[in-house]
């Protein structure tokens, strides 16, 4: 099955423009990305995606694209979508996180364990999504 990242990144880009505000995307600035490097910080950055902001801005299945211009220079920036780490609004914070980490094509581990494990990792404990509060 394929990864819903991308279908998320859209309609949530869509609900913030339709209602006036400001999209932002942060963005794990790996190696695979295209993004002026002088702006990340501590591997990550913020870009505002607006439509005033940029153009020819591309939501696809596999990367964001768009050009916009960064201290008067122009680039072309290239993210794939599984780097993207949220998309909020600048006025509220309202938006949607996603897990560092998304394999869309693996299936989810089994319990092959008549345990009742249910996906517990190390000591019992249940393995849940990292959040972090982004403002």
């Amino acid at each position: 099955m394929t990864s819903s990242r991308p279908y998320l990144i859209r309609a949530i880009y869509e609900w913030i423009v339709d209602n006036d505000m400001t999209p932002h995307l942060l963005v794990d600035a790996a190696a695979e990305v295209v993004v002026p490097r002088e702006y990340v910080e501590n591997g990550r950055i913020v870009l505002n995606v607006a439509p005033l902001a940029v153009s020819g801005l591309l939501i696809s299945n596999e990367a964001v694209t768009f050009n916009a211009r960064f201290g008067g220079r122009p680039m072309n920036v290239m993210i794939p979508v599984d780097r993207v780490l949220a998309i909020y609004t600048r006025e509220n914070g309202q938006g949607m996180m996603f897990a560092e980490s998304e394999d869309g094509d693996e299936p989810p581990p089994s319990g092959g364990d008549d345990d009742g494990g249910g996906g517990k990792g190390e000591g019992g404990r249940r393995k849940g999504p990292s959040l972090r509060v982004v403002k």
